[in-house]
């Protein structure tokens, strides 16, 4: 499975929803500028999210996009395939189990596996999940990273 740009910037564009639509609707002009990506490929983008019900258009003045659940309840699996129909539901081999010759191939289970074990993965994880994870991070202080070597070494021979 490989998750190409649409399914990454639909994602960052529904999370910018998440954090900035809570209020009012957000427009994709806002989006276009916060994310650097181009209004028309969101218009289209947009579409297909409105379609399968991830988000919510408002037209006029103060219009714009909100989610239509609350991010604990969209799951990045579902943000994907709103934009990428293929994309969750390929195998690496073929699929379908007709690699090569209408029949399997060796790794074809391997390959199967993975794909579930990616979906599922996929499907567990909420924008909810990401945006507690961010601010998590925001909050934490940074790290301290240890000296090289070379200075802890010459400090204990001085010492």
């Amino acid at each position: 499975m490989k998750i190409k740009t649409k399914g990454h910037i639909a994602i960052a564009a529904v999370l910018d929803i998440a954090l900035h639509g809570t209020e009012e609707p957000v427009t994709l002009a806002e989006i276009s500028e916060r994310q650097e990506v181009s209004l028309s490929y969101l218009e289209q983008l947009f579409g297909r999210l409105r379609e399968d019900g991830i988000v919510l258009s408002k037209r006029g003045p103060g219009g714009g996009y909100q989610l239509s659940r609350k991010p604990d309840a969209i799951s990045v699996a579902e943000v994907v395939n709103a934009v990428d129909k293929d994309t969750l539901h390929t195998r690496t081999c073929g699929g379908a189990g007709k690699c090569r010759e209408d029949s399997p191939c060796l790794a074809h289970n391997l390959w199967s596996g993975l794909n579930d074990h990616l979906n599922g993965y996929l499907q567990s994880v909420t924008l909810g999940n990401i945006l507690a994870e961010s601010r998590q991070r925001a909050t934490q202080p940074p790290v301290q990273q240890q000296p090289p070597l070379q200075h802890v070494e010459a400090a204990a021979a001085h010492a």
